[in-house]
């Protein structure tokens, strides 16, 4: 496979799946596994990059929050959103560098991924069945700010769980609607995914600092952009679906998944 079709179709596939609860940690792992015979070596420094590239992406869709942001010191209801953006980013912030320190390391075969979507999938199909007679509240407590902060943690621990998948089944249950649910998920995420990806390119400089100058920059910006506008369009959609849908085919599509692939293991 040329490197340029594989740089797009890693672009493609991180596009999709960082913001859709459906794990972009695992498909990636996975899309690399199947494809391996294929697909040439990429580096850390360019799986980070375009996920930068899918997390930076989405900004422009929420300019009412962006505006909001800067002017939160002049807003009361815009900074008390705000600090509990930061809260949650915090704790996952606190809690990804004790697992740093602890050397904990993802794991990097099929069983984990499998049981994680799988596991996922039947807990969206059983939120969303508990939640049906929720009230629609738009009102992001602190207690959803520090569990949305602790669920990133778990989708840290877990390949295959989800960040988005997470901390919106945690904000569904506590009793954000899907949309609400949805952006402050996808807003705690972009600075968590940047700050991850920040710290992890600095201690590769610092670990490995000729690898960034033999890094084929080319390759890596065009999978950052592929990831970038992909997940744009993605994200402006998923925002638009699930103001009138639940959240049942990505439960239904993570169960199949799993399922598929442990039969896989087992055939």
């Amino acid at each position: 496979m040329s490197e340029w079709i594989a740089v797009i179709l890693l672009g493609i596939v991180e596009g999709i799946t960082e913001f859709l609860p459906v794990s972009s940690t695992g498909h990636l792992l996975l899309t690399e596994i199947l494809f391996q015979d294929w697909l040439p070596e990429f580096s850390d420094t360019f799986i980070i990059v375009i996920q930068s590239g899918a997390a930076l992406a989405v900004l422009p869709l929420f300019p009412q929050r962006l505006v909001q942001v800067y002017h939160f010191w002049q807003d009361p209801t815009a900074r008390d959103y705000v600090f509990k953006l930061a809260v949650a980013f915090l704790i996952t912030c606190l809690g990804g560098y004790l697992l740093e320190k602890s050397d904990f390391t993802l794991p990097d075969t099929i069983p984990p991924v499998a049981i994680s979507l799988l596991i996922g999938g039947v807990l969206f199909l059983v939120v969303e069945r508990i939640v049906k007679s929720y009230p629609d509240s738009v009102d992001v407590t602190w207690t959803i700010a520090i569990m949305v902060g602790l669920g990133q943690l778990v989708a840290a621990l877990f390949p295959g769980a989800s960040r988005s998948g997470t901390t919106i089944i945690l904000a569904l249950l506590l009793g954000l609607n899907r949309s609400s649910a949805t952006e402050f998920s996808f807003l705690v995420g972009v600075p968590t995914i940047l700050a991850a990806s920040g710290y992890k390119i600095l201690q590769a400089l610092g670990e490995q600092p000729d690898q960034a100058i033999e890094e084929n920059w080319s390759m890596t910006l065009l999978g950052f952009a592929v990831s970038a506008l992909v997940s744009f369009i993605v994200v402006k959609w998923l925002l638009g679906y699930v103001r009138t849908h639940t959240f049942h085919v990505f439960g239904w599509y993570r169960i199949v998944i799993g399922i598929v692939l442990l039969a896989a293991l087992v055939a």
